[in-house]
């Protein structure tokens, strides 16, 4: 693999993976009182920890996405 099929990768990655971020989010703030109803219903938690869950999850994923996909990224970038 050459060093420019991985940065077009790895961009790509980040693209589609900071796509579902937005995504999630959006929806998660459009329709707050539907996922949350539904999965207390489907799990048996209160609503209080599934805010919290939902947050977490968020937070993680923001993580995961800037650790796995935007540093190598940029880190590819800086040095060719």
């Amino acid at each position: 693999m050459t060093t420019d099929s991985l940065l077009a990768f790895l961009g790509w990655c980040s693209v589609i993976n900071l796509g579902v971020l937005i995504f999630s989010s959006v929806m998660l703030m459009a329709c707050h009182g539907w996922f949350m109803a539904m999965h207390s219903k489907m799990f048996g938690l209160e609503e209080k920890e599934i805010g919290s869950l939902y947050f977490r999850f968020l937070a993680y994923y923001k993580i995961v996405v800037i650790a796995f996909n935007l540093v190598p990224y940029f880190a590819l970038r800086i040095i060719v």
